[in-house]
């Protein structure tokens, strides 16, 4: 949003006068206003970038709603909402539900396009009509979005901490201790190294980018590449 148009809003806000378009009256509103983003307004206050007089009169009442990836449990319930709401428009058209391991799997994905890309997915199933092969679709668009996977993707059903105890091998001993360090160092090394393999492949490679991205400095994503042993995905 323009500071002009910042200004025009907060005058809106405080008087409650606007001008409509092509009229030469002012006209008064008491309406209430709410108001949504997706960025950060006080860190975009401190860079200079959004007025501070007018971020205080949108932030009387704040309510944070998490990113969809942050609470998988909603998933359902959005999922039964939008059928119920598309029905109407498709001419009343049956919408399969995802079965059970379907819904596990939509669970698991992180959502970088969240609800809006669930609604597209719910949308795909009235032309398809196959859960599974939507969301086969969904993993091979973005294959390191989701960092751990549903448990037949995870070692043929082992569970995150059979994987990170590898108890077929170092930990196979009944009496063998687990040093908590070496396996959150593990656990620690194996999401960053999902983590900045998405962002290098969603920047195309442009590692100063997904330092930004990442909020470290460029020798360490220079760093973790080598140590995390990172590689480029071959395109074909």
């Amino acid at each position: 949003m323009s500071f002009s148009l910042q200004s025009k809003l907060l005058h809106v806000l405080q008087s409650g006068e606007f001008l409509p378009l092509g009229s030469e009256r002012e006209l008064r509103s008491d309406a209430w206003v709410i108001a949504a983003t997706n960025q950060e307004l006080k860190k975009k206050v401190k860079e200079g970038l959004f007025r501070e007089d007018l971020y205080y009169h949108l932030n009387t009442t704040k309510i944070d709603i998490p990113p969809l990836r942050n609470r998988p449990e909603d998933i359902p319930l959005l999922i039964d909402y939008y059928i119920e709401k598309y029905v109407s428009p498709f001419d009343g058209k049956k919408i399969s539900k995802p079965e059970f391991d379907a819904m596990e799997k939509l669970k698991t994905y992180s959502w970088p396009g969240n609800v809006r890309e669930l609604q597209n997915i719910i949308k795909s199933s009235l032309v398809i009509g196959n859960w599974e092969e939507i969301i086969d679709v969904l993993y091979s668009k973005s294959p390191s979005v989701a960092i751990l996977r549903s448990e037949e993707q995870v070692l043929g059903g082992s569970s995150i901490v059979d994987v990170l105890l590898d108890f077929k091998g170092v930990y196979s001993s009944e009496h063998t201790s687990f040093p908590l360090k070496k396996i959150t160092k593990k656990a620690t090394d194996r999401i960053e190294k999902e983590v900045i393999s998405f962002v290098l492949d969603k920047t195309g490679w442009n590692r100063t980018k997904a330092s930004k991205i990442l909020k470290i400095t460029y020798k360490t994503i220079l760093y973790k590449i080598n140590a995390l042993d990172i590689k480029r995905q071959s395109k074909l």
